[in-house]
């Protein structure tokens, strides 16, 4: 996916300024997760039992659009230069921000990589930076009144563009997985590109309390970064995108609701279901969500 000519007509000096601090790039949030994988058909089959829903298609890619609630869910089977697998990969984050070629700009300054936009025609240049492995970041400032949606997804007749999300699911963060000892590095190239913070290691989220969680700037969104276990032999090739946590208010009633819909979730002595969290078993290789009671939510929810 890409964006076009993010800066339009504007000039650039009527732009509006990121200031160092404590957020640098304006960060407001997450607009997509990406999928990659040449099995569109089954991994759409595993986000419809999750609840999301297929709300529109590229004009130009094999790439479809899933939604529930705020979460945007982008099933990616063109690929981007690169081989697709049968086994799905998180190819791509999309960060919101003020203004994307700001952000862009701003996060080379810090030593951010590009990535080369491949724009064909009619399409939005979204622009991006490598993250961890061969995945992507993407920066977006369109998601108000006029979305990227509008311009590179044609909607599916008949379905509901905005559906609501089950038991209230929303994005609560993502998992890393990182080399062995390379948790140092990726904490501070998320701080220093985007102004993370680490939070105390007594600070935990869910049923699998590993790794160092950082806290995005915008305080919208959690990184879970997690190391291999003790003794396991460290392959460069393995650090990625994991699995996405959605927070819930109510755990439980959120797994029931989802076991309704066919999805099975793990029962093991490190993955005990409770009312702190949940983890969906693994399909097609890599797939599975994990839920997080969200207590946040539920104190903006009340009794």
């Amino acid at each position: 996916m890409t964006q076009a000519n993010i800066a339009g007509n504007t000039n650039p000096a009527d732009r509006e300024a990121i200031a160092e601090g404590a957020n640098p790039l304006g960060l407001e949030g997450i607009e997509f997760i990406e999928y990659a994988t040449s099995k569109p058909q089954a991994l759409g089959q595993v986000l419809e039992k999750m609840g999301f829903r297929p709300v529109s298609r590229h004009r130009s890619r094999e790439v479809l659009l899933y939604r529930q609630g705020e979460l945007n869910v982008i099933v990616n089977a063109h690929g981007n230069g690169s081989a697709l697998t049968e086994t799905p990969v998180i190819a791509a984050i999309a960060l919101r921000v003020r203004d994307a070629a700001a952000a862009y700009g701003r996060a080379l300054e810090r030593g951010a990589w590009a990535v080369p936009a491949r724009v064909e025609v009619m399409e939005l240049n979204i622009p991006a930076i490598h993250g961890v492995g061969t995945s992507r970041i993407y920066f977006v400032d369109r998601y108000k009144e006029f979305s990227i949606y509008d311009v590179d997804f044609t909607p599916i007749p008949t379905v509901e563009q905005h559906p609501p999300a089950i038991a209230g699911l929303h994005l609560f963060g993502i998992v890393q997985y990182i080399g062995n000892d390379r948790t140092e590095d990726w904490t501070e190239f998320y701080a220093a590109l985007f102004g993370f913070t680490a939070l105390p290691a007594e600070l935990r989220f869910g049923i699998l309390p590993k790794g160092r969680i950082l806290r995005s700037p915008c305080e919208s969104f959690y990184l879970q970064l997690i190391e291999p276990e003790p003794g396991v032999l460290d392959v460069e090739d393995d650090e990625c995108l994991q699995r996405v946590g959605l927070g819930a208010v109510d755990v439980p009633a959120a797994v029931a609701v989802l076991r309704a819909r066919g999805v099975d979730f793990v029962a093991s002595k490190g993955a005990q279901l409770d009312s702190r969290g949940a983890l969906t078993r693994t399909l097609m290789g890599s797939v599975m969500f994990e839920l997080v009671h969200d207590e946040r939510k539920a104190a903006e929810l009340g009794p």
